[in-house]
């Protein structure tokens, strides 16, 4: 009976150590589980560490160095993408029908045309056109720039760098050019000129009127320092690349641009 005693007494302490830790299962999944908790600590505490849109966006303009580090890291596109498309929408609808329609017979004219009038209904259309086409095109040329970004720099050059981090860079970079046409809306209102922009033609009156004025006419002052920003960007995603030959890539896709830009305006007789 004593013996039967003892046994039972065995039997029990093992059940209640095998409960208490599995010789199998229970170390290994104790650390799994605490692997996964330390995991899904980390992954929040690296959310919790990326800045808010607005604040990624005030970085853009004061801080770029910390919005690039951010945006190479953590590259969100969508909402900078959004907020500029809306900027360049609005520094639009600020301006009268009557300059926009000024500014077009101007046009006309200069360019030989016979100017005609429009009708009511066909006039509240193009003022739709107007405010909207412009953002929409804006996205298109958003991706299309970031596919150049990442050819130059990640196939041609070898940089280690994705199409998502080239892109939410570049349309961070795009909130200071469509800002500042907000905020030129005023001077554009005044001059009544929609187009007005600070460029360097601004600086070259010396310059006499062609196809040279016009080329620098292209440069837009804000332009120029959103692409040193995206440069900015460039060399956050992959340190290997310095900022300098960064910059002077950037900078020769907005001569570029420029050239095209000037010959378009020097074909309308601006």
């Amino acid at each position: 009976m004593r013996e039967d005693r003892d046994g039972a007494d065995a039997a029990a302490e093992t059940d209640v150590s095998g409960t208490a830790e599995d010789p199998v299962a229970g170390p290994g999944a104790q650390a799994s589980n605490d692997g996964q908790g330390g995991a899904a600590a980390a992954g929040e505490a690296a959310t919790a560490k990326v800045p808010s849109l607005p604040i990624r966006l005030l970085q853009t303009l004061v801080s770029p160095g910390k919005m690039a580090a951010t945006v190479a890291e953590h590259p969100k596109w969508i909402g900078a993408m959004l907020v500029a498309a809306a900027l360049l929408s609005l520094s639009l609808a600020l301006i009268p029908v009557e300059v926009m329609q000024e500014m077009q017979r101007r046009i006309m004219i200069q360019s030989g045309r016979e100017v005609q009038e429009i009708p009511e209904a066909a006039q509240r259309v193009v003022r739709i056109v107007t405010i909207v086409a412009p953002a929409v095109a804006f996205i298109v040329m958003a991706f299309i720039g970031a596919a150049i970004t990442t050819f130059i720099f990640s196939f041609v050059l070898g940089d280690e760098g994705t199409y998502k981090q080239y892109l939410a860079v570049g349309v961070h970079a795009a909130v200071i050019p469509t800002l500042a046409a907000v905020l030129l809306s005023p001077m554009r209102i005044a001059a009544e000129n929609p187009q007005l922009t600070i460029n360097l033609g601004t600086f070259l009156v010396f310059l006499p009127e062609g196809y040279v004025s016009n080329v620098f006419q292209a440069m837009d002052v804000t332009q120029i320092w959103a692409a040193l920003v995206t440069a900015l960007g460039i060399h956050a995603i992959d340190r290997r690349r310095s900022f300098g030959s960064a910059a002077a890539i950037q900078l020769g896709l907005v001569v570029v641009v420029a050239l095209i830009g000037g010959w378009f305006l020097t074909r309308q007789g601006l």
